[in-house]
């Protein structure tokens, strides 16, 4: 007979069937999560301290879907999964991201042989993605008393301004020198081979406000590095940096040092 924590990890684990194991998976959307009944018996039950896509052991065979059929899809509401102890809400991965890294182009080669450039521009043209993707850097932000959205040039300039617009702050344009016309601050940065330069315009921003970082992508990280110490020179408190791509193994994160990294597709 099965007890009341078995019930619970069954109804709430979403499974993708792999050979002998599986890898449990939460998706949110809104105030509830979807999962599908798996085709096999769980042996070895979720508790509260599994790490998200940590593998299962499963036992095939058990009764559920049937072959070739569509798992049976339910809703549950968060409150319930979160009440129950299986898992906690930071545990939950929403749906949305999905959609979002599927609109993401990778081009090979580009702009030289042996990069894989990760394209925004598809993600662009897709109204949902996009509109998923500005969502989910708003719910993350509105309630955390952000002043300042500064977006690194030139693709923060298209994610930036709608995050401000919604969390009720100012947009402020970091860009590359000599494109701004009034009077700049700026702070330099290495470079592969060399040295570049980020700026602003001095009086954008005052001392004492608190500031979100937003470009496209991290790479080796070197902008928004430069970025955080430009404006914690004129006594902004970067709250957090914020970007929809990382290339993780660029390790871009480390330049950052205590300052924390939100990003949407890895």
């Amino acid at each position: 007979m099965e007890s009341l924590a078995q019930k619970v990890a069954l109804k709430f684990t979403r499974v993708n069937f792999v050979p002998e194991k599986v890898t449990n998976r939460y998706y949110h959307r809104g105030n509830s999560v979807q999962i599908k009944s798996p085709t096999t018996t769980l042996t070895t039950l979720p508790s509260r301290n599994t790490r998200l896509f940590s593998p299962i052991s499963v036992s095939k065979g058990a009764a559920g879907a049937g072959a070739g059929e569509e798992p049976e899809l339910k809703t549950i509401p968060i409150r319930d999964l979160v009440s129950s102890g299986v898992m906690a809400p930071h545990d939950l991965k929403d749906e949305r991201i999905a959609g979002i890294a599927s609109a993401i182009r990778v081009i090979p080669d580009f702009p030289k042989p042996g990069i894989m450039f990760q394209d925004i521009t598809t993600l662009l043209l897709d109204p949902k993605a996009f509109k998923d993707t500005i969502d989910l850097f708003v719910e993350r932000y509105k309630d955390k008393n952000i002043s300042v959205v500064a977006g690194i040039e030139a693709r923060g300039f298209i994610f930036g301004p709608p995050i401000a617009l919604a969390i009720g702050a100012k947009f402020v344009p970091m860009r590359k020198p000599k494109k701004l016309p009034g009077e700049v601050i700026s702070e330099e940065y290495s470079l592969e081979y060399g040295t570049d330069k980020i700026e602003m315009h001095v009086g954008a921003v005052q001392a004492g406000e608190r500031a979100l970082v937003v470009d496209d992508l991290i790479a080796t990280g070197g902008t928004l590095s430069a970025a955080i110490r430009l404006l914690e020179r004129v006594g902004v408190e970067v709250v957090e940096c914020a970007c929809v791509i990382e290339l993780p193994e660029l390790k871009g994160r480390e330049r950052l040092g205590d300052k924390p990294l939100f990003v949407l597709v890895s």
